[in-house]
């Protein structure tokens, strides 16, 4: 039979086992839960972005005819401005 020194080893052991396992356990949970929390962040932060771009894209006037169409503007031509429409609206 084990002496009594043994058996308080032994359970002290498996003791100390079964706290380390649960610490370790909640620490590989706050890992993973903090490792999913900013991925969430950046999908989201991802998706904000795109939407900026396409809302910049958007609101951004098409380069390329070079005619005004602010009739504040000194450098305005009706002329100009008129013949962009009426190819625009057949």
């Amino acid at each position: 039979m084990a002496s009594t020194g043994v058996n308080v080893l032994r359970w002290g052991a498996l003791t100390f086992g079964v706290f380390y396992g649960f610490s370790h356990q909640q620490a590989i949970n706050s890992r993973d839960r903090a490792a999913e929390a900013k991925a969430e962040y950046e999908r989201k932060q991802k998706l904000i972005d795109e939407a900026k771009a396409k809302f910049v894209e958007k609101t951004q006037p098409k380069k390329g005819d070079g005619i005004i169409t602010n009739p504040d503007d000194p450098k305005f031509d009706l002329e100009k401005y008129l013949t962009k429409v009426a190819q625009e609206n057949p």
